[in-house]
């Protein structure tokens, strides 16, 4: 039996070096990507949502301002990993039974009743890029609700007064709502934005739930107890030190975020003089 970690005397510079650049870790820093990919596709599904949605809730048809507000009040009240686990279940069985419609012949539907799906030609198998897309479209229709919130927040924050002096200048509607109410609209948007987004990088954990191999589960891989026929144990439980890595890795995550956050922020007042600037 070789020597294991546990009881090597000395630091092996070799050994953790050849440890750390092994293909289960090196597949563990590729990983990465699947956590920052979900966190923008998300978001940018999230902001756009959030605009339309606010858009609609300001409209003059009541049928769809009451859609709009369905979807804001509802939507928010969901828990993040139950609306997780049911819309890309959702969308993948409903895909099954279009599909099931067309290529299933009646008696092998009738033989097969009351299970899914109903015939094997009609059986979907997504990969790790398909269930990473509905992953992110999960979590842009999540963030996509508070967002809008934020976002008409944001758009009755603007000074009425600003709007009506632009109409009375000679601009027409869609450049007042676009140069002016939309511009504006930033300033008081975006540290709202800012807070959700926090939020919605810390809901990339749960992407091991859609059979994703993110960092999150392969840190637990990782940090369990491995044992070699060649070597013994190579160590023990070290997930600790694994989900310290985590940690480190969500706050710098963090830390990014916050100082971009904070450009845009300053990029949106940039020459717009908030009412309380003016007294």
């Amino acid at each position: 039996m070789g020597t294991s970690v546990g009881t090597t005397s000395s630091f092996d510079f070799g050994f953790w070096f050849a440890y750390f650049t092994n293909g289960k870790h090196l597949q563990w820093l590729a990983s990465v990507q699947f956590t920052l990919f979900a966190a923008v596709a998300g978001a940018a599904i999230a902001l756009l949502l959030g605009l339309i949605a606010a858009a609609v809730r300001n409209a003059p048809f009541a049928p769809a301002r009451l859609l709009a507000a369905a979807y804001i009040n509802s939507v928010r009240g969901i828990p993040d990993v139950l609306f997780f686990l049911f819309f890309p279940l959702a969308f993948e069985q409903l895909l099954e039974l279009v599909l099931a419609s067309q290529v299933c012949a009646p008696n092998e539907a009738a033989i097969r009743f009351g299970q899914w799906p109903p015939c094997d030609a009609a059986n979907i198998h997504f990969n790790s890029f398909g269930y990473l897309v509905l992953a992110s479209v999960s979590l842009g229709i999540i963030y996509g609700a508070s967002s809008a919130n934020v976002i008409h927040g944001a758009l009755r924050a603007v000074p009425r007064g600003q709007l009506e002096a632009a109409r009375s200048y000679g601009f027409s509607g869609w450049q007042v709502l676009w140069h002016f109410h939309i511009r504006q609209m930033w300033i008081y948007a975006l540290p709202g934005l800012s807070n959700l987004w926090m939020l919605l990088i810390k809901s990339t954990s749960l992407l091991s739930l859609l059979q994703i191999i993110d960092i999150v589960s392969r840190a637990n891989s990782l940090g369990s107890p491995n044992f070699s026929r060649s070597a013994g144990l190579v160590h023990g439980d070290w997930r600790w030190a694994y989900y310290l890595v985590l940690l480190l890795f969500y706050i710098a995550l963090t830390f990014v975020s916050e100082k971009a956050f904070a450009a845009l922020i300053r990029w949106a007042g940039r020459g717009v003089l908030r009412p309380e600037e003016a007294r």
